[in-house]
């Protein structure tokens, strides 16, 4: 998982008080500034420039001053946050926009219908899907006028909410005066009060040494504190924001969910983090995936992503149902969660070398299973959460996300128990680890380190790579035990004589797995990417290289520059996949696999016609009138052309049809070609009529 660090900023404040030379209204207004400007830093950024002690000494030199001259007290003043007397009811007001629920799914099927309806009622693909994190917390509007706060209000009934304006004004995330002189005229700004879990942590040991009853969950705490009566206790509890929609508002500059982000960012509020856009729904889906697999890093809690339109004109377009919006879909997972000992940690070597800590636990029930192990991530995570052997700890399991610590009920903690000491040295091979560069991730760096070999085998043989039946865990140990293999190609030399003198190994159990591995020779080039363990090649990347390059020869000489330029390949990608191939390590297994006759090649989707397209790129826009967006992309393909989801200044055509949006605009900014379907058809036409006459 990402930092949190905003990409949002501000320019720090140049102006310094000087105590002596200024009066105090002028003195009174640069504090307020430079405290809101540290407030964004902390708040949204996460990249604070001074102090918590330089910063309490700013704060309380402006309260000094209110207090010496109380007629220059403003209530958007910072030191205005909490009210001194609680409030005597909670009223209720209606939205001005009704605050609608979201569909919500819990299957990859029905993701995938809701794609697919979307892209009919638009009738288009021409889409970008933004996908974010679902925050499991408190939802609530917040409304500004002219950039001061005039109210805070919870969902409710989704019609109108109870003000909780007292209790919204103490968390330090919602800016009282929005930052910057051209604010919207109103701005109402939709998001999620939520609790970290460290902050619970804290929490529930100050209640403990008070005798008080402990809190359950971070969700718990702040639901109910937001819509507490005395803003005193809510202010106790530091809860916190994040921004993630959008409701009435007048003067927002912002044309799309991206843009909205960007901009109350710069007025001092807090968007949800890790949020991407995406030119396809099918990309937006594979992604999920990989936030899913980060979010134990977080110190929130998360109950689902959210994948929605990003255009707010397409939006519109689509409109709402009776109680939820057509241009969203949440999608969710099952949680559990259960308290148990930690008795140890040990360390697990991965495929890639990563040296992964475990929880092994006082066996508990989640989900109706039994569990005794949890994935601890890195070492960071550990000391982060301050995990040590002996602590109390409540565990999660979140649909087919494997369990992992949540965090540690610190108040339960009765002895000095020891911080974990994470190993120096390769539990298997005895070599030192070494940190990634800029990463969190330690590794042994040793390719025969047998751990990685193992490791390797096992998801060589899995069933979205090579799918060899048979080849299971305590075999591959076995195999590599004996030195029987050593490499991927040895498993292609096995005879029936070295598998029957293996444990539990009979004539016709070698036989049928000499068979299985016989017959993963011909899985094709996506598959034996996949294979190869190669760093951020998954199965989605190995399928695009392998229909880019059609062969691993032409891989293999690609230049890093050719790979960066294809779609969905990044820099890093393209950097591994390209020192793979060009080390001598990498280069001797695809000629070890290649002499052992596995297939390297991807047999193509669609037979060439022709090359009348070769090396021409393009991407299509708007609603076709002849052809499906498949279809043409097809017809792109089998005349050697290739297919862009987005306009970049190396697209050679935009084809583009009716209701074409930002894409056109694009192209003609940056002087690409723009034809019409008709002008696709001809320039088939014409090329085919050329290559007849040669």
């Amino acid at each position: 998982m990402v930092s949190q660090k905003s990409l949002f900023a501000i320019d720090d404040p140049s102006a310094e008080i000087e105590k002596g030379t200024m009066n105090a209204a002028d003195e009174i207004n640069e504090l307020r500034r430079q405290i809101r400007f540290h407030d964004q830093k902390y708040y949204v950024e996460a990249a604070p420039v001074i102090s918590d002690t330089e910063y309490d000494r700013m704060y309380r030199r402006l309260q000094e001053l209110e207090r010496a001259h109380p007629d220059l007290i403003e209530p958007d003043s910072p030191t205005q946050r909490i009210a001194e007397r609680p409030v005597t009811d909670l009223p209720e007001v209606p939205h001005r926009i009704p605050m609608l629920s979201i569909e919500n799914t819990y299957s990859i099927g029905e993701l995938n219908a809701f794609g697919a309806r979307t892209e009919k009622l638009l009738n288009t693909s021409d889409i970008e899907w933004i996908v974010e994190l679902k925050i499991d917390g408190a939802a609530v509007s917040i409304i500004y006028e002219d950039g001061v706060l005039v109210r805070g209000l919870t969902r409710g009934d989704g019609l109108s909410g109870s003000d909780i304006t007292h209790n919204i004004r103490t968390i330090g995330d919602v800016p009282l005066r929005l930052l910057g002189e051209h604010v919207p005229r109103y701005l109402e700004v939709r998001g999620e009060i939520y609790l970290p879990n460290s902050v619970l942590v804290e929490l529930n040991q100050e209640r403990q040494q008070l005798g008080k009853e402990l809190f359950a969950n971070p969700r718990n705490v702040a639901a109910g504190a937001i819509t507490v009566l005395d803003p005193k206790i809510c202010a106790d509890r530091r809860l916190r924001l994040f921004c993630h929609g959008v409701g009435y508002c007048e003067g927002l500059r912002a044309k799309t969910h991206l843009d909205f982000l960007q901009e109350i960012a710069e007025y001092g509020l807090p968007p949800t983090p890790f949020v991407q856009a995406f030119p396809a729904f099918r990309a937006a889906v594979d992604h999920c995936q990989t936030l899913i697999e980060g979010l134990s890093d977080l110190d929130f809690e998360v109950d689902g992503l959210v994948l929605k339109v990003n255009r707010f004109e397409q939006r519109e377009e689509l409109g709402a149902r009776s109680k939820s919006p057509r241009w969203l879909i949440a999608y969710k997972w099952e949680k559990w969660e259960a308290t148990t000992r930690l008795n140890s940690i040990s360390v697990q070597v991965g495929k890639t070398g990563a040296i992964t800590p475990v929880a092994e636990l006082e066996p508990v029930e989640l989900d109706r299973t039994i569990v005794s192990r949890a994935s601890l991530h890195n070492a960071d995570e550990i000391a982060r959460k301050d995990i040590r052997v002996g602590d109390i700890v409540v565990v999660e399991k979140a649909g087919r996300i494997i369990p992992h610590v949540v965090r540690v009920e610190k108040h339960l903690r009765k002895d000095a128990l020891a911080p974990f000491v994470f190993p120096t040295q390769c539990p298997e091979c005895q070599s030192a680890l070494v940190r990634d560069e800029n990463g969190v991730y330690i590794r042994c760096l040793n390719p025969q380190c047998p751990a990685q070999l193992k490791e390797k085998i096992r998801y060589f043989a899995s069933r979205h790579a090579m799918d060899i039946e048979g080849l299971g865990d305590k075999l591959i140990d076995q195999l590599v035990n004996h030195r029987l293999v050593t490499t991927y190609g040895d498993l292609y030399r096995l005879t029936e004589v070295q598998l029957v003198e293996l444990e539990r190994m009979g004539k016709r159990s070698a036989q049928a797995l000499l068979s299985a591995i016989d017959a993963s020779k011909q899985r094709g080039l996506a598959r034996l990417l996949n294979a190869l363990s190669i760093r951020h090649v998954g199965t989605r990347v190995a399928t695009i290289l392998a229909q880019h390059f059609q062969c691993m020869d032409r891989l293999a000489n690609a230049s890093l520059e050719e790979l960066k330029n294809i779609n969905e390949i990044g820099e890093a990608i393209a950097v591994s996949v390209h020192d793979f191939l060009k080390r001598d390590l990498g280069q001797k297994i695809i000629a070890d696999l290649s002499a052992c006759g596995v297939q390297m090649y991807e047999e193509p989707t669609v037979a060439l016609t022709s090359g009348s397209l070769q090396d021409k790129s393009f991407v299509v826009t708007g609603t076709l009138l002849h052809h499906t967006r498949d279809e043409i992309h097809q017809l792109i393909a089998q005349h050697g052309g290739k297919v862009g989801s987005s306009v970049t200044s190396k697209t050679d055509y935009l084809i583009a049809g009716e209701k074409a949006g930002s894409k056109l605009d694009k192209a003609r900014r940056l002087g690409v070609t723009v034809i019409s379907e008709e002008d696709f058809q001809q320039m088939l036409v014409d090329n085919n009529s050329a290559t007849e006459g040669t």
